[in-house]
């Protein structure tokens, strides 16, 4: 007779952060929708919608040029080299957006009493450190991949 498979849900504590988390969540939910339910149900479907049909397509096509790019030079491992450091810094891009673009710079100013000078250039300056990193990491990986070759006999 074969043992019943035993359903494996975690340990008590484990159990317990998830009811704590689930909790947390639904007081967040209820303070965040108290106030204006519709303005913020309206604005979790209209971002879903821009993501899924708006910014998907495009980083999904800029991802697969760059990958056919990459593979026609004879690179196609260098792809993620690429695709991270863009990948970051266009998060920073979508969550400082207002910030970066001046958008929301009176506001900004009289909420904070601070300018929105300089985002922009800091945002520019971390996209090059993670690009900078990102080749700095792919010359490191080529020159250990070259040491370890053995050497071309003619």
């Amino acid at each position: 007779m074969r043992p019943r498979p035993r359903l494996v849900i975690g340990s008590p504590l484990q159990i317990l952060l998830l009811v704590c988390s689930f909790a947390l969540a639904a007081y967040a939910g209820v303070r965040l929708l108290a106030g204006d339910w519709l303005g913020v149900a309206l604005w979790v479907v209209g971002a879903a919608l821009l993501h899924d049909l708006v910014l998907l397509p495009l980083y999904a096509l800029a991802d697969r040029a760059a990958a056919r790019g990459l593979g026609a030079a004879g690179r196609r491992e260098w792809v993620m080299y690429v695709r991270v450091p863009a990948a970051l810094s266009a998060l920073l891009l979508l969550v400082w957006f207002p910030l970066i673009s001046g958008m929301v710079a009176g506001h900004y100013r009289s909420a904070t009493g601070r300018s929105v000078d300089g985002y922009l250039a800091r945002w520019l300056l971390i996209t090059a450190v993670l690009f900078g990193g990102s080749a700095l990491l792919l010359a490191r990986r080529s020159r250990r991949a070259a040491k370890r070759r053995p050497p071309v006999s003619h």
